[in-house]
């Protein structure tokens, strides 16, 4: 396998592993499964659309502060459509 070919599976890696705390971690903060949350933000696309895309961004930000931003971000899309 190629160097590059290792970075780029290490971030994948990195970016879902930020994914699933953030999930866990605002399912905890609503007192509702994970699953749930999973399936509420999938429907939204706000896995790929928010968490993923914003990696960069979200990820300098303490986890506290990115569970209440997705708990808004959910909120806010599901209130709009």
């Amino acid at each position: 396998m190629l160097k590059s070919q290792v970075m780029n599976r290490a971030n994948k890696y990195r970016h879902i592993h930020f994914a699933v705390m953030a999930i866990e971690k605002a399912a905890k903060r609503m007192k509702i499964p994970s699953w749930e949350v999973y399936r509420r933000l999938k429907a939204q696309n706000l896995i790929h659309n928010r968490l993923l895309s914003h990696y960069d961004a979200l990820h300098t930000q303490g986890i506290d502060w990115v569970a209440d931003d997705t708990v808004e971000s959910l909120l806010n899309w599901e209130t709009a459509r």
